[in-house]
C-alpha cells in the first residue's frame, strides 16, 4: 500500500466547517479528498480498517485551509520595493517566492491569489511547485499588473499600458503566459512616490477591453482601487472584485452591490506602514497615505458590510511591513471593526474560495473537496488572535499531504511527493 492510497482518520472535539456549523466529531481523507466528515465518534468499522491512519487531535480545532486573496509573493516586506528586471534579480526574486509560499503555509494559508509580480517569476514559481522543486499553496497568479503610463506601481509592479487596443493585447499577453486573473490598477496608490492615492488612472474603457478578455478566457479580474471615482470606475468596468477600497463611497457601494463586485479591503498593510514605516525607512508621504487610508477605510469597510457588499480576504503580504506568514492578522482587524470570529473565518475560506471561483474545491470542510485544512491550538471563535500566533498553528494538510506538522520531531517543509505535481497545478481539477 502506498502513502497516496492510505486513508487518515481526523478526530477533534472542534471542527469548524466554514459553513457556519461547529461540532465535535471526525473527518476522513483519501487520495487528497474528503470522503467522510461528520458530528460524533468516529465509527469502529473505519477505526480498525488497517489501511485508517488515526490522528487524534483532541481540543485542537480543525477548520478549512486559510485563503490570502491578494498577495505578493516575490516581495519580502522590506521598506524597499524595486524592480524585477535583469536575470540575477529574477532568480533571487524566484528564490524569496520559494521561501514566502513556504512561510505563507506554515502561517495556516492553503491557497493564495499572486495581485502582480513582474518577469514571469510567479509562473516559474507555480512550475517549480508542479514538478516537485518546492512546495507552495494553492496558487492563482497574474504575472505583471497592468498600469497606465507613469501610473501606480510601474516601476515594480506592473507593466506600462495605453489605450483599450494596448490593455487588450496585454491581457492576453498575460492569459497567454498563464494567468489565473488580470491586475489592473485604476487608482494611485501608497507606494509609488509623488502618486496621489486619489487619482482615477486608467479609464473604464481600458480596463473594461482587459477585464472582458479575462472573462472571455473563463478567468477572473481583480483592480487596485483606493479612492472613490476608481473604485467606481473599475465596477463599471466589470472587474470582479475591488482590492483595497479604502475610500469608497455610497455611491460606490450601491454599485458593488448592482454589479456583485467583490471586496477585498486589505487592512494589514496600512496599519503596517503607519505603525512601522517612519522608522523603518518610508518616506513621511507614503506613511500619510496611509494613515489617510486607515482614517477613511475603518468606516467605509463598515458601510460596505452593512450594505451586503462581497467580502473576501486578503493581505497585500509582502509589500513593507506585512512579511508572509502573517497572514491571519486580517481575521484579527476583521473583528475589531465588526465581524464575529465565525464571521470572519468564512470570509477567510468559504467566501474567499467564491470569489476566486474554486468553492467547488476548496473554502469548506465538504465530502467531496480537497483536503486543505489546518490545526489550531486553541478555540478561535472564542479568540480570534490566537491564529496570529505562529505556535498555535500545529498542522497544515493541503491536498491531504501533511506539509507543516509542529508536533512532529522535527519540522516538515514538504518532501517531494510521488504525485507533487498536484500541488502546483492551476485550479487543482485533478
Amino acid at each position: 500500500m502506498t502513502l497516496a492510497k492510505l486513508r487518515q482518520a481526523y478526530t477533534s472535539s472542534r471542527i469548524i466547517d466554514g459553513m457556519g456549523a461547529v461540532f465535535s466529531g471526525y473527518m476522513v481523507v483519501e487520495n487528497g479528498r474528503i470522503i467522510d466528515v461528520q458530528k460524533g465518534a468516529l465509527p469502529d468499522a473505519v477505526r480498525t480498517e488497517a489501511q485508517t491512519q488515526m490522528v487524534e487531535l483532541g481540543e485542537h480545532t480543525i477548520l478549512p485551509g486559510m485563503i490570502d486573496c491578494h498577495v505578493h509573493l516575490t516581495m519580502d516586506a522590506t521598506p524597499q520595493v524595486g524592480p524585477i528586471s535583469t536575470d540575477e534579480e529574477k532568480m533571487l526574486a524566484f528564490l524569496r517566492a520559494s521561501r514566502n509560499a513556504l512561510r505563507t503555509l506554515h502561517g495556516g494559508v492553503t491557497t493564495v491569489r499572486d495581485c502582480g509580480t513582474q518577469g514571469n517569476v510567479d509562473f516559474a514559481l507555480r512550475r517549480a511547485a508542479s514538478e516537485g522543486l518546492c512546495v507552495t499553496p494553492r496558487l492563482l497568479l497574474s504575472g505583471e499588473a497592468l498600469c497606465m503610463t507613469g501610473g501606480h506601481g510601474w516601476r515594480f509592479l506592473g507593466q506600462e499600458v495605453d489605450g483599450v487596443d494596448g490593455v487588450r493585447k496585454a491581457a492576453r499577453q498575460r492569459l497567454k503566459a498563464g494567468a489565473d486573473n488580470v491586475k489592473l490598477i485604476a487608482t494611485g496608490g501608497i507606494l509609488t512616490p509623488g502618486g496621489a492615492i486619489g487619482n482615477a488612472q486608467m479609464s473604464v474603457d481600458e480596463m473594461r477591453a482587459a477585464t472582458d478578455e479575462a472573462h472571455n478566457a473563463g478567468k477572473i479580474s481583480a483592480a487596485h482601487a483606493h479612492a472613490a471615482q476608481g473604485i467606481k470606475n473599475a465596477v463599471l468596468a466589470h472587474v470582479d472584485s475591488i482590492e483595497h477600497g479604502y475610500f469608497i463611497d455610497p455611491e460606490g457601494i450601491d454599485l458593488m452591490l448592482r454589479h456583485g463586485t467583490w471586496l477585498v479591503a486589505t487592512s494589514t498593510p496600512i496599519r503596517n506602514v503607519v505603525t512601522h514605516g517612519l522608522a523603518g525607512g518610508l518616506s513621511q508621504d507614503m506613511v500619510d497615505k496611509a494613515q489617510s487610508a486607515i482614517d477613511a477605510h475603518v468606516s467605509s469597510f463598515k458601510q460596505a458590510r452593512a450594505a451586503g457588499v462581497k467580502l473576501a480576504m486578503g493581505t497585500d503580504a509582502g509589500v513593507p511591513y506585512t512579511p508572509h506568514g502573517s497572514n491571519l492578522d486580517e481575521l484579527v482587524y476583521f473583528v475589531e471593526m465588526g465581524m464575529t470570529p465565525m464571521e470572519a473565518i468564512q470570509v477567510t475560506t468559504r467566501d474567499s474560495a467564491r470569489m476566486l471561483k474554486m468553492d467547488h474545491l476548496v473554502g469548506t470542510l465538504e465530502v467531496g473537496k480537497c483536503a486543505d485544512f489546518i490545526v489550531v491550538e486553541g478555540d478561535p471563535l472564542v479568540d480570534i488572535s490566537i491564529l496570529r500566533a505562529p505556535e498555535a498553528i500545529r498542522k497544515v494538510v493541503l491536498n491531504g499531504r501533511l506539509v507543516m506538522d509542529r508536533d512532529a520531531s522535527q519540522f516538515l517543509v514538504g518532501a517531494a511527493f510521488g504525485d507533487q505535481a498536484v500541488i502546483g497545478s492551476r485550479f487543482f481539477d485533478a
